[in-house]
């Protein structure tokens, strides 16, 4: 029998999911402020026994990926669950879960919430999740933390042996800009400076995104997306209007090749208008399991296109909004 429009869509967006970023995870301070309870998650197909685990577990300070983030002040990446500090190691292996990135979203001194992000293992999977960091104690260029590269293992060993200036490449473009960064067409991109691997194993999109610690200490997450296995369908980035007021379209890619700053061309999104306009609201991340019920002009065209679930996470900079990126599975 033939399924629905509504039934394939569905299939098709569980594949997409599947292939990069297989689960979002939000983690929240309890009311003592002493541990973080599970806020919320998107999980892929498979990963009910995960997401089972997950939502009766809390964290301490420095306990745990989402600990760790919180005592650290910056995001980490976790490449490696056995013989770590991560505490669900036989649930994420039987998962098929690979690796951890963990991002925290302060305000000020104070943790709103820790946003962590699982990949998995895939013999077709293309693509990377990169963590770059600038210590300038000791150099002036950013230099790789740790990285997760599915089956692009050359492009990983030249990612390990190269540095980035400020302004270089897209590690380098993103601390410049101290906004989130999309670069398209990486393999014809010279300014994507491994833009001859990126062409060799199909990586086609770049997300930058930059983090800024208390201390002035400067990290990139990257996400490199493959046309064939993305990371998300959509990708946006909202900017307050000069009056602080509204949230206006800046920049985004779309795999259904939409012309997204044609379509929201005068448009915006007010303060606590849906999950965007709410994570500025509130400065936490935000998670939406149905855009059919969430109300932001954003969030109507993606579900219009067949997306349904969405993830926004709010970069702050000196405890104010700098910019909101959101992506679309």
């Amino acid at each position: 029998m033939l399924r629905s429009g509504l039934s394939q869509r569905l299939a098709r967006r569980t594949r997409l999911m599947k292939t990069f970023i297989r689960v979002v995870e939000l983690w929240v301070p309890d009311r003592t402020r002493t541990r973080l309870t599970f806020g919320g998650g998107l999980y892929g197909e498979g990963l009910s026994a995960f997401k089972a685990v997950s939502e009766d577990m809390t964290f301490g300070h420095d306990e745990g990926l989402p600990g760790k983030a919180w005592a650290s002040g910056h995001p980490v990446i976790l490449t490696k669950f056995a013989n770590s500090y991560f505490k669900r190691t036989d649930q994420a292996v039987e998962a098929g879960l690979t690796c951890g990135v963990a991002v925290p979203v302060f305000a000020g001194e104070f943790l709103q919430a820790v946003m962590v992000l699982f990949c998995g293992a895939d013999e077709q999977h293309v693509g990377a999740v990169e963590l770059w960091h600038n210590d300038p104690d000791v150099s002036h260029e950013m230099g790789l933390v740790d990285g997760y590269y599915g089956t692009a293992d050359m492009f990983e060993f030249n990612s390990r042996h190269t540095r980035f200036p400020r302004g270089f490449g897209l590690p380098g473009r993103t601390w410049k800009a101290g906004m989130p960064l999309l670069i398209k067409d990486l393999h014809d991109t010279k300014s994507f400076l491994r833009w001859e691997d990126a062409s060799k194993v199909g990586i086609n999109l770049g997300v930058g995104i930059p983090y800024s610690t208390a201390n002035d200490r400067t990290f990139v997450l990257t996400f490199l997306s493959a046309q064939a296995t993305p990371i998300a369908r959509r990708f946006e980035i909202w900017v307050p209007d000069e009056t602080r007021s509204r949230l206006v379209f800046h920049a985004g890619d779309c795999s259904e090749r939409a012309d997204l700053a044609s379509i929201y061309a005068g448009k915006s999104i007010g303060k606590g208008h849906g999950s965007i306009g709410g994570a500025w609201a509130t400065g936490m991340p935000a998670l939406s399991e149905n855009l059919s019920e969430d109300g932001s002009i954003a969030a109507a065209h993606a579900y219009a296109s067949g997306m349904n679930q969405m993830v926004a996470l709010p970069v702050i900079e000196r405890a104010s909004l700098k910019a909101m990126l959101t992506w679309y599975l």
